[in-house]
């Protein structure tokens, strides 16, 4: 089981993005995906989470200007990024809760760059 993150880039003060993450192998179900970003020499800050019935929840600094949303059929989570600023340039990954056959697992997306240029 693995995640696949896509969608990131260089983009201009005030443009936007948007970033794709499929989970694929062996699923039962996911229960909560987020999306989660790490600046040059900074720890790794959540960004945003969305639970399996679609409830959401989003880091102050995002709020307005990033929605994250899921396709529960697709094993996807995306996250719509506007009004980005220079300071949201960071490696944004993904992380899901998977329930596999037999088990439960957390899962890591790769990572994808997004920079914002001012």
């Amino acid at each position: 089981v693995q995640l696949q993150a896509s969608g990131g880039g260089l983009v201009q003060d005030g443009g936007s993005l948007r970033l794709s993450c499929a989970a694929s192998g062996s699923i039962v179900s996911i229960n909560t995906m987020a999306w989660y970003r790490q600046a040059p020499g900074k720890q790794r800050d959540l960004v945003a989470t969305i639970t399996s019935d679609g409830s959401t929840n989003y880091a102050d600094s995002v709020k307005g200007r990033f929605t994250i949303s899921r396709d529960n059929a697709q094993n996807t989570v995306y996250l719509q990024m506007n009004s980005l600023k220079p300071e949201d340039t960071a490696v944004y990954y993904c992380h899901a809760d998977v329930i596999i056959p037999y088990g439960r697992t957390r899962l890591w997306g790769q990572g994808t760059q997004v920079t914002v240029s001012s």
